[in-house]
């Protein structure tokens, strides 16, 4: 039976995007960014380089801010304004950057509202300078936040319930692009609650969490290094236009008459 095309479709990917930032924006996404920023502020200060570029502007805060890189960037679709970085509209698929151009690349959840991911990743691992690092943060479809949609009403509307993309496919599609997962920590162990009151009285889970599975939060922070493929080239050896002669085979007739013809002399 021929398919017909459906008259209301579904939300394209790109529409996550302003509702990704409309939930950052509330209580709770005020809760996970600031968690994240706190994972943030600790990996950062250890990346050097001179170059760096943010991918996805989701907060209104610089996420940034512990960089020991000077010259920032923040790129995204619509013109980002952010305290303390450079802004720059573009498209994350189609990178405006130089082949090994930059130190270190900051996606903060451009993979979940990516139309193409893989795209967005092969653009920046073609800007990434040999040995430099890639920082990911995403939604973690293995977490107590994933769960979650099990329990969810059948009419919410829950941006980050969408299409978030696992830490190990993730590791899968790194490595196919000659990167080196160098690690994985996990933010946010509390349930998805909206109210802060009732949400406090779950703090115990983030000790709890952090100490016992530390990979399962509900947002993840993985760091890749791009590594170096080492090409030693093989030199060819010259070939003559001429073949060299065969070997004289001495037989021991060779011998004899070669003997005879020197006591001749």
């Amino acid at each position: 039976m021929m398919q017909l095309p459906r008259l209301f479709r579904a939300p394209r990917p790109e529409d996550l995007q302003p509702d990704l930032r409309a939930w950052f924006a509330s209580d709770l996404g005020r809760y996970l960014r600031a968690e994240e920023a706190r994972l943030l502020d600790r990996l950062l200060p250890d990346l050097f380089g001179y170059h760096a570029l943010q991918i996805g502007q989701m907060a209104g805060d610089n996420l940034m801010a512990g960089c020991r890189i000077r010259h920032c960037v923040v790129l995204d679709v619509e013109r980002p304004d952010v305290p303390g970085l450079s802004p720059l509209r573009a498209d994350p698929a189609q990178l405006p950057f130089a082949k090994d151009s930059l130190d270190l690349v900051f996606v903060h959840h451009g993979l979940d509202a990516a139309p193409s991911p893989h795209a967005l990743l092969r653009e920046a691992a073609r800007v990434l300078i040999p040995e430099g690092h890639l920082v990911v943060v995403g939604f973690n479809p293995w977490s107590l936040w994933g769960l979650w949609r099990l329990f969810r009403l059948p009419w919410a509307d829950l941006p980050w319930l969408r299409r978030p993309l696992g830490p190990q496919r993730l590791a899968d599609w790194l490595t196919l692009l000659d990167f080196e997962v160098v690690g994985l920590e996990g933010v946010c162990f509390v349930p998805p609650l909206t109210h802060a009151g009732v949400r406090r009285r779950f703090a115990w889970l983030e000790a709890l969490g952090r100490r016992y599975w530390g990979q399962a939060g509900a947002s993840y922070v993985l760091l890749a290094r791009k590594r170096v493929s080492c090409l030693t080239p093989v030199e060819m050896r010259r070939r003559s236009l001429y073949p060299a002669p065969a070997p004289v085979l001495l037989t021991e007739a060779r011998v004899r008459r070669w003997m005879m013809e020197s006591d001749e002399e």
